[in-house]
């Protein structure tokens, strides 16, 4: 079996990475920093591991990671880099926030369309994106980054739900996790207001469940709740209780 992984050089990424090996799966590993991915690789060294520099921000590079590894038998898909951008919408960097859209969205959509086109073919694979708690959610003060993860679950849904129509075994799952202790609030530059899930538990409980084929995969009892409330509170109340949370990361 054999996996390729995005953003797979920190946070989830490389805890998932880490997980398939000991599963004994052979990886493909993806992100801008390579010298990151080798040094992942030289731990790896129970299975075979192939570490390729891309940035899938960029939709040529995201074309030339599928022409390159469409050969290769890949059996899951793991879309998982991404990043936000903290700050009120009218100050936050256009820039940034267009590089935001690119990377969560349209890097995403670019390699799961193409590879499960494949999948379903063949009639068999998986493929994992990780989503967020904000998917469900309002963010003020990270609304690009919100928005974007709400592309991410209900894309998701949709493919599943088609898949299943079709009577197809290629399984489709997203990840929506609460706080996680990554890299990512370094990049936001932001800190978290509550305390976050361990990458490791995190990584573990979403290879586990995707898998076993489920759909929505939200680790932790309080992060499972926290989705629900979202969904009967007036969106307005969740809005304002979302600034007041955000707030804090300041």
């Amino acid at each position: 079996m054999k996996a390729l992984i995005t953003g797979a050089s920190s946070g989830i990424g490389r805890e998932m990475a880490r997980d398939l090996a000991k599963r004994g799966w052979d990886l493909i590993l993806v992100a801008r920093r390579l010298e990151k991915l080798e040094e992942l690789k030289d731990e790896l060294n129970n299975v075979s591991v192939k570490c390729i520099r891309c940035d899938v921000s960029k939709e040529e590079e995201c074309f030339a990671l599928y022409e390159s590894t469409k050969n290769e038998n890949i059996d899951m898909l793991i879309n998982n880099a991404g990043f936000g951008a903290f700050g009120p919408f009218d100050e936050v960097s256009l820039e940034r926030e267009l590089q935001l859209i690119d990377t969560n969205i349209r890097g995403l959509h670019i390699l799961t369309k193409l590879f499960l086109q494949d999948f379903v073919k063949r009639d068999s694979g998986y493929i994992l994106n990780t989503g967020s708690i904000a998917g469900f959610m309002i963010g003020p003060l990270l609304s690009s980054y919100y928005s974007s993860k709400h592309y991410v679950v209900t894309l998701t849904e949709a493919i599943y739900e088609e898949l299943r129509r079709k009577g197809s075994k290629v399984k489709v799952s997203v990840l929506c996790p609460g706080p996680v202790d990554t890299e990512f609030n370094d990049v936001a530059k932001v800190r978290f207001a509550l305390k976050g899930q361990t990458a490791e538990y995190v990584a573990k409980y979403a290879i586990k469940n995707t898998l076993k084929g489920k759909l929505l995969i939200i680790p932790g009892f309080s992060v499972r709740l926290g989705v629900f409330a979202a969904k009967i509170l007036p969106r307005k109340i969740v809005a304002r209780i979302l600034y007041k949370i955000q707030k804090l990361k300041m």
